[in-house]
């Protein structure tokens, strides 16, 4: 499969976007960490839905994404995430409730480790998923990033709809 990425600048910092014959393969968060496997080619002008959406996302203009996703991963990883796209745009839910989500209550340790191999945070929004004391717990980009990440959402929300005690 023919991949090719590019980096958007987001609230957030840079973000890595690969887009494949088959959709979206992989958003990344680490700004400058970030780097793309080989074998998948760099294109400064990527235009594909992902990036207009992202965009649309960044810009204050789209609260979910249409997109057709590559997940690779277990059976049990790709119910977690596609559980995860349940969750409201700038609202949060506790790792056990996505675990009762996908019939498995018990299992906030197993969605945790699902949540932090997510290929595509922000579209497959993780950063929404909490601990069942309402904290922030845990997240590939890091506590500060999964703040910003929320704070974002939430300045763009109403506040009657806003929920959690983030105090964001």
């Amino acid at each position: 499969m023919s991949i090719s990425y590019t980096f958007l600048s987001s609230p957030f910092g840079k973000v890595l976007v690969a887009w494949g014959e088959n959709g979206l393969v992989r958003v990344g968060i680490r700004g400058d960490a970030e780097r793309a496997p080989a074998g998948w080619r760099f294109d400064p002008e990527l235009d594909c839905d992902a990036t207009r959406q992202l965009r649309e996302y960044f810009d204050g203009e789209r609260r979910s994404f249409d997109l057709p996703l590559v997940l690779v991963g277990t059976p049990f990883r790709v119910r977690v995430w596609r559980a995860l796209e349940r969750i409201p745009f700038g609202e949060t839910a506790s790792y056990r409730t996505v675990g009762e989500w996908i019939g498995s209550p018990n299992a906030s340790r197993a969605v945790g480790m699902a949540c932090g191999s997510n290929p595509l945070p922000i579209v497959i929004p993780c950063h929404r998923v909490i601990g069942a004391d309402g904290k922030l717990v845990g997240f590939g980009g890091g506590i500060h990033m999964k703040h910003a990440m929320l704070s974002f959402e939430r300045s763009r929300t109403p506040a009657r709809a806003q929920s959690g005690s983030l105090g964001l």
